[in-house]
């Protein structure tokens, strides 16, 4: 009989953790060009998506395809570098793959970080923004098919996908640091191409604040399997439309490298309230 998605994450999960002894409570997921946080680990172990049984491996300049565990101020977190898109040719369940496996490690807080576009005039380019809900025209959901009772129920709240008092730790991490965190609607698309200027007007309708080809369909997963999502744009570019260059993937990972400093600091204030 053909392993199911259950039992798939269950000998991933199993594998990763024979690797060390740190049991991750929390996770992070690192977007485009933001991969850098996860050097700063102390006592970590590295492991190539590669090497991980059933895991998808990324094919996206940015993305370096990296599970690294290790501590921050002491809290063991395991921190994707990387993660893999629809656009990629993967199916809605090979994209939450990762996700369900750090559900099967124990994790119960999932922090997912993405370049996005800035939809939003009030945004500025390498701005960070809390993500305070989502609208997805990806046209996938990963709950849809055959259902599995041990992920979790096929018919889920999503009312507050997005956990308000993981917010509220973050502005709290961000004062500290002295500067603010706006809040956001990020809306999912598949990609891979850019957006038309026609669109994001549509999309802007729509209530959107922000722009992005992952992240939803994670955060959907999670919520399934009942972990707590915190989610986090990095605007890396104006919308199309709202700027006078062309799109490109170029400036998506240089204005992302820009602002993984910030990120970083962000992140050691944050993990500790966290965990």
């Amino acid at each position: 009989m053909t392993d199911t998605s259950f039992e798939k994450a269950s000998a991933a999960a199993g594998f990763v953790t024979r690797r060390t002894e740190l049991r991750p409570r929390l996770a992070i997921v690192l977007g485009s060009g933001l991969g850098a946080f996860a050097e700063q680990l102390e006592e970590k172990t590295a492991i190539p998506f590669a090497e991980i049984p059933h895991f998808p491996q990324s094919t996206v300049p940015g993305h370096s395809g990296k599970l690294v565990i290790g501590k921050v101020a002491g809290v063991p977190v395991a921190v994707m570098q990387g993660r893999v898109h629809a656009y990629e040719g993967y199916s809605s369940e090979e994209v939450v793959f990762p996700i369900r496996v750090l559900g099967r490690m124990g994790v119960t807080q999932l922090m997912l970080t993405n370049a996005a576009g800035g939809i939003n005039p009030g945004l500025q380019r390498g701005q960070l923004v809390l993500i305070a809900d989502h609208i997805n025209l990806s046209g996938r959901n990963p709950i849809a098919g055959a259902t599995d009772d041990r992920l979790g129920p096929r018919f889920f709240d999503m009312s507050e996908a997005y956990s308000g008092r993981l917010r509220l730790l973050a502005h709290e991490a961000a004062r500290t640091m002295e500067f603010r965190l706006d809040e956001g609607v990020y809306l999912s698309v598949l990609g891979p191409s850019f957006e038309t200027p026609a669109e994001i007007r549509a999309f802007r309708t729509l209530g959107a604040d922000l722009v992005g080809m992952s992240t939803v369909q994670e955060t959907i997963a999670a919520r399934q399997m009942g972990i707590e999502v915190l989610g986090m744009s990095c605007v890396t570019n104006l919308a199309a439309g709202l700027q006078a260059e062309p799109l490109s993937h170029e400036e998506v990972m240089e204005t992302g490298r820009a602002v993984e400093k910030q990120l970083a600091g962000l992140l050691t204030r944050l993990v500790p309230t966290m965990g």
